[in-house]
């Protein structure tokens, strides 16, 4: 593959995280998640902390259960007061990533990244799940907490990730039809997952050419 975004929204303890990191490796690209807010800081002049601080009050907030705010490329101008809006800085999340897709190939993971580069001709969309059983399994292990609590932190995480992707793109993230590929990994090592990723990729877009 010449040129390729593979952009991967994921369920809480599906394996998505370790998956990403896998197929970067293997495609030797750039795997952008977290780190994608100190780019938006340098971008913006914003304050990394500030980008951070934002994503966990969007975590805690009502905003997204009550009102949208679909993504269309715009930018609010430093003069203006909410320059430094939740809104304004998923803008630059967003900014950060297509300008990135047009200089580099790289995998990203969550973002509403499968939406914001909708338009990139070399774009593959995939979206990871695994039984509740092993997301569960997953976090008891990751997080070191008993059944209960992992069961009810997924509920909580993917909820926000629900409310999160339908605010800014107006769709429903469980809808399989914004997805090129869709993976259950309840029966699927991670190394076997990003192999699957990775030939779906190259398959798809030699493909188009």
């Amino acid at each position: 593959m010449d040129h390729f975004i593979i952009a991967i929204t994921r369920t809480c303890g599906s394996g998505a995280t370790s998956i990403g990191r896998i197929l970067a490796k293997n495609l030797g690209v750039e795997l952008y998640d977290r780190n994608i807010l100190r780019l938006a800081s340098d971008d913006s002049g914003i304050s990394e902390e500030l980008f951070a601080r934002a994503d966990e009050d969007q975590k805690q907030s009502l905003l997204f259960r009550a009102s949208q705010k679909v993504y269309t490329g715009g930018l609010i101008p430093p003069e203006k007061e909410d320059f430094t809006s939740n809104n304004n800085l998923f803008n630059y999340q967003a900014k950060v990533l297509r300008e990135l897709a047009d200089e580099s190939s790289y995998v990203v993971i969550g973002r509403a990244a499968d939406y914001v580069l909708r338009d990139k001709p070399d774009l593959v969309r995939v979206y990871i799940y695994a039984s509740r059983e092993k997301c569960i399994q997953k976090e008891m292990n990751r997080q070191k907490i008993d059944w209960k609590a992992a069961d009810r932190f997924i509920s909580k995480t993917d909820k926000y990730r629900r409310d999160y992707y339908r605010y800014f793109t107006g769709q429903e993230w469980e809808n399989m039809q914004n997805y090129d590929l869709c993976i259950n990994t309840t029966q699927m090592t991670y190394e076997q997952a990003a192999k699957a990723i990775q030939d779906f990729a190259e398959n798809m877009l030699s493909a188009k050419q």
